[in-house]
């Protein structure tokens, strides 16, 4: 039975009104759709390896924020990148495995992206979507600045986008940046190494050294500054090097005394210096800038002089306890760091004890210290005369039970003395569990301190006046009432959560100590690619 209306003046106003029923569901469909639109795709990014590949994250960050997207608060964010490493030899296994975790939640969401750089995505390219075919995106050190855009034509296209530059598109330092510290920045003076080192891929996946201008470093470093942060580190895979692209040799040292002029910085850092480029002028411009930390990350990788040779590290043993000597004279409180490889191609037993008497000689405050791995594409991963495993592993204990006695020698020296501690966020795993807070000395030393009565009133980014009571190995602890509380710029900043987010300015750190058994490999130098 069909009822029909009361009249067609009655049956129009009930078509209008569904009519005007539909239109209002489309509309509001079309407002629910623009809405969900205008909710920014969230974003997560997982990096591995050196300060280089934690500044080019800070890159990656800054470029995805300008283009839209937003940081994932918890779980399930949009797009997923990997900065990677390619210097240790677990670096593929651990990318493929953390990759092979992710499937499940990319086959639940295919809208989520997965995106691969950084130094293995340079080496392996195509290979990484030929093993992982649910990976969206894979870019190379060179073009990070395109990943916005490979990401979007993925989307589009519906399919993989990979690109791999030989060559550098544009200085990393152009691009914009999310900084993740209120209090300290990392500051590239180059990229690129021009060594030949054999047991290195760094220089085949970087490219040859670039240079920035002086001009355009400073241009960066006030910025930050303006921003309230008070510590720059200068980052260089051969930062002494600074200065070989437009010929001068001293530029490094020009650079850190023009450092010291930038108003409201207070602490200097750079790593990491290659003993073949390191000159006077360097040491007097340390010693001379107040606010340049007298603190020295110098890889030598080997005591063994036949080694260096093998390794082509341009200088010998010698040649660096003399470096070594000068900075000691100059500033008798510095605190010197090292990397080194155990286990390279043709060590022998005395060549291993010749490391052993540059470390007893040297008394570094801290190492960074390998067993070597072979990396393909490298020279000595074909040399001859390659170490036996359970050799490399006994010397690797040898010379951490040797590091230990002399950098927990060095640390008890401090007990007594006081320090100025920059707070710190993430430096002290067991700080919830003991109350302490933590930040590093002016010689880089981790501090754990008690806040005392200045509980709740002391900042990240602020600045701690405060007395060693116990020396650890690898960390100093200052258990009395503070010194002194200095409240900063860069502390306000975190209370306030600003971080600085720079324009473009005209780019699992190792664990120090005894290793879990067995102990990581690895076949370049630790910190950067010294």
């Amino acid at each position: 039975m069909t009822t029909l209306p009361a009249s067609p003046s009655a049956s129009l106003s009930a078509a209008a009104a569904a009519a005007d029923d539909a239109a209002d569901a489309i509309t509001d469909a079309g407002a629910a759709g623009h809405a969900a639109d205008a909710a920014p795709r969230t974003y997560e990014v997982r990096t591995y390896g050196c300060q280089m590949n934690m500044h080019d994250t800070e890159r990656i960050a800054g470029l995805l924020e300008g283009a839209g997207y937003a940081r994932a608060a918890g779980a399930d964010p949009d797009v997923v990148v990997f900065n990677t490493c390619a210097v240790r030899e677990n670096a593929d296994n651990r990318l493929y495995g953390n990759l092979g975790h992710l499937r499940p939640a990319k086959t639940r969401r295919p809208d989520m992206q997965i995106a691969v750089g950084g130094c293995l995505a340079q080496k392996d390219r195509g290979d990484i979507v030929r093993r992982a075919p649910w990976v969206d995106v894979v870019f190379g050190t060179h073009n990070i600045g395109s990943l916005p855009a490979l990401l979007e034509r993925a989307r589009h296209n519906a399919e993989a986008e990979v690109e791999i530059l030989e060559a550098l598109e544009t200085f990393p330092s152009a691009l914009p940046t999310r900084r993740e510290s209120t209090y300290a920045g990392w500051v590239s003076v180059s990229v690129g190494c021009n060594n030949t080192c054999t047991f290195c891929i760094v220089p085949s996946l970087r490219g040859k050294e670039r240079d920035r201008r002086p001009g355009d470093v400073l241009a960066e470093v006030r910025a930050l500054v303006a921003e309230g942060v008070l510590e720059v580190t200068l980052l260089g895979q051969n930062v002494n090097s600074y200065g070989a692209e437009f010929g001068d040799r001293y530029a490094f040292g020009k650079l850190l005394r023009a450092c010291g002029g930038v108003e409201g910085l207070e602490r200097v850092r750079f790593t990491s210096p290659h003993p073949r480029d390191f000159t006077d002028d360097v040491i007097a411009a340390m010693a001379e800038t107040p606010n340049v930390c007298h603190q020295l990350h110098m890889p030598l990788q080997s005591g063994s002089d036949a080694v260096l040779k093998a390794m082509r590290r341009s200088y010998r043993s010698d040649r660096y306890l003399g470096i070594i000597d000068k900075v000691r004279a100059a500033m008798p409180d510095a605190a010197i760091t090292t990397d080194i490889i155990v286990g390279f191609p043709g060590e022998t037993d005395a060549d291993f004890e010749a490391t052993l008497d540059v470390v007893r000689a040297a008394r570094f405050s801290t190492a960074f210290t390998f067993q070597y791995s072979p990396r393909p594409g490298t020279p000595a991963a074909t040399m001859p005369h390659q170490v036996p495993p359970d050799v490399v592993g006994e010397r690797y204990r040898r010379l951490v039970d040797t590091l230990e006695e002399i950098t927990w020698a060095e640390n008890r020296q401090l007990v007594g003395r006081t320090v100025e501690v920059l707070v710190a966020v993430g430096e002290g795993r067991k700080d919830g569990a003991t109350g302490r807070l933590s930040g590093r000395a002016r010689d880089g030393r981790l501090v754990h301190f008690q806040a005392g009565a200045l509980a709740g009133a002391v900042r990240p980014g602020d600045i701690v006046d405060t007395t060693v009571t116990y020396a650890a190995p690898h960390h100093l602890n200052c258990d009395g009432e503070p010194v002194a509380h200095r409240r900063t710029r860069a502390g306000d900043a975190y209370a306030a959560g600003r971080a600085p987010k720079l324009p473009g300015v005209a780019l699992g750190m190792p664990t120090i100590g005894r290793p879990p058994t067995p102990p990581p490999a690895a076949g370049c130098s630790a910190p950067s690619a010294g």
